[in-house]
């Protein structure tokens, strides 16, 4: 029977697919329901079904083939959504020096924003963070984190200068997922003022987030001026 709770018609669908997915109730290449069938059993709009088949698309996680159906992406599709590199490992692999410096590490009560990105209720107590990675001596990326205390209860007892929070949270939890969007944009005031750049500097913003399979990991703000780094990667089917 579909979930039932509280959120948007479309998010209950989109959950309904993935714990199947996720359980192995369609195996990669399989056909899924249709939207007809996922209209009938949920009594929503077709729009409501499509937005959650889309979202689940551009995750990687189905494929749609106009005129035929839905099908379950392959595995290996889906892990290649979830290849993330941690910015200490790229600056070593330049073979350059990393150091960082940690400027805030603390609990905080969540603002109504990091709280429904965490999927807690606002207030609530969460860790957050704020390092600056450097690559010899020059600022190279200012990471702003919120993290669910339930997912790493010793966050805040880590060596950052030691371990990056990407490095900790890899080796201290269970990725299921993650979710990234990248733009260009101006740094905030602080931002800029710990990059050591101007106001209206061009900056590359990651924002990401990852995921266990029951709860969100944490949220992140990964900021870089636009002069110093540029995106790689290499993708192999």
């Amino acid at each position: 029977m579909p979930r039932r709770g509280v959120g948007p018609p479309y998010r209950l669908v989109k959950q309904h697919l993935k714990d199947g997915l996720a359980s192995g109730r369609w195996r990669a290449g399989e056909l899924m329901p249709s939207e007809s069938e996922l209209v009938a059993q949920f009594g929503v709009s077709r729009m409501t079904v499509n937005r959650a088949l889309r979202e689940l698309q551009m995750e990687g996680r189905v494929e749609r083939a106009q005129g035929v159906g839905t099908f379950a992406s392959s595995l290996e599709r889906v892990s290649a959504t979830l290849r993330l590199r941690d910015i200490r490992e790229e600056i070593e692999q330049r073979g350059h020096r990393h150091h960082a410096t940690v400027h805030t590490q603390r609990a905080v009560r969540a603002s109504a924003s990091v709280a429904q990105a965490l999927g807690l209720a606002a207030g609530a107590r969460v860790f957050h963070s704020v390092v600056v990675h450097h690559e010899n001596g020059v600022p190279l990326q200012c990471e702003e984190r919120h993290v669910n205390p339930d997912c790493c209860p010793s966050y805040l007892e880590a060596d950052f200068t030691r371990v990056t929070p990407t490095q900790l949270l890899f080796a201290t939890t269970t990725l299921w997922r993650a979710q990234y969007a990248i733009e260009a944009s101006v740094p905030r005031a602080v931002e800029a003022r710990l990059l050591g750049i101007g106001r209206q500097q061009p900056c590359l913003v990651v924002n990401r987030s990852t995921h266990t399979r029951e709860a969100t990991i944490t949220v992140a703000r990964l900021v870089h001026p636009g002069h110093r780094y540029g995106l790689q990667g290499e993708f192999q089917p």
